[in-house]
């Protein structure tokens, strides 16, 4: 999926595993599928998960991600993975990977839970434990969504000539032109920071868990919001809106954080993630039709 990215096999996996971790030994290995774009995801037996980052990442950055796990584990009304441990590459794989605890549940669709009340109200109970957590003198670190919107109008302008005939350009860039100007409202409060279908667990309807929480750091407050565009038709999409009480700038520059992801998606993945690139698209047209948004 991307230049230069680093490859894992299972039983590469299962070697740096049983070396750095001894006591793992014996377990099956297994490697999880799915339309993620930052690890390659392994289960070992019934309770443990490596990660090992598609990008070369080092011991640090994966200890600063351990202790954003903790804090997240510890707020969320959901399950969320907790650190285990931090292994070493080796001249084969040339990064530092993690182990984690696994989380029991299905990734959520962008479509099945849609029409779900139940599931909106999951997202609200969510983003508002997260809010709940003191920032404590942080700010946002400058990295990706959370900052300023006009910050991204180069990469938003690059993702428009990249997708002439995948979606409404001319409607996105309509839309963007606005939105990239919706003021911020309030102070930053702790957020997710990715809230997307492939970062969130569910069981019969309803959220069970919460996954891929190592950047949860202050941000925007409207960015966790973009879940309600990534999944949500309009009628739960509303009724998330009053759980978190967003009025009417907050909400558009949620919509507008989930615009900004979703143009990423549909040209880049195209080929190489198709479930990535659809979920762009779809998240596109629910930003381009909301009458709360646009008007």
């Amino acid at each position: 999926m991307h230049d230069g990215q680093l490859v894992v096999t299972e039983e590469l996996a299962g070697e740096l595993i049983v070396r750095e971790f001894p006591r793992l030994a014996g377990l099956p290995i297994t490697t999880v599928s799915g339309a993620g774009t930052v690890n390659a995801i392994f289960r070992i037996g019934p309770d443990v998960t490596a990660r090992f980052p598609l990008a070369s990442a080092s011991a640090d950055d994966l200890t600063v991600e351990a202790t954003a796990l903790k804090e997240f584990a510890d707020a969320s009304p959901f399950p969320a993975p907790r650190p285990l441990g931090i292994g070493a590459g080796d001249e084969r794989y040339p990064s530092a990977w993690s182990l984690q605890t696994w989380l029991p549940g299905g990734v959520a669709d962008p479509f099945v839970a849609a029409r779900s009340e139940a599931f909106a109200d999951d997202l609200g109970a969510l983003i508002l434990s997260l809010r709940s957590v003191p920032v404590g003198g942080r700010v946002f670190d400058g990295h990706g969504r959370g900052g300023v919107l006009a910050d991204h109008d180069e990469w938003m302008a690059h993702c428009l000539a990249q997708s002439a005939g995948i979606v409404d350009v001319e409607g996105v860039s309509a839309a963007w032109a606005v939105l990239r100007d919706v003021p911020t409202v309030g102070e930053h409060v702790m957020s997710h920071r990715d809230l997307t279908p492939a970062n969130l667990l569910v069981s019969e309807g309803r959220l069970v868990g919460v996954l891929d929480v190592g950047s949860f750091g202050p941000a925007d407050r409207s960015l966790d919001l973009v879940c309600a565009w990534h999944l949500l038709h309009e009628g739960p999409r509303r009724r998330l809106r009053g759980i978190v009480g967003a009025l009417d700038d907050e909400w558009r520059r949620g919509a507008a954080w989930a615009l900004q992801q979703a143009m990423g998606l549909v040209w880049y993945y195209a080929e190489s993630n198709p479930v990535m690139a659809e979920l762009g698209r779809s998240t596109v047209s629910r930003v381009l039709s909301d009458r709360d948004v646009i008007g």
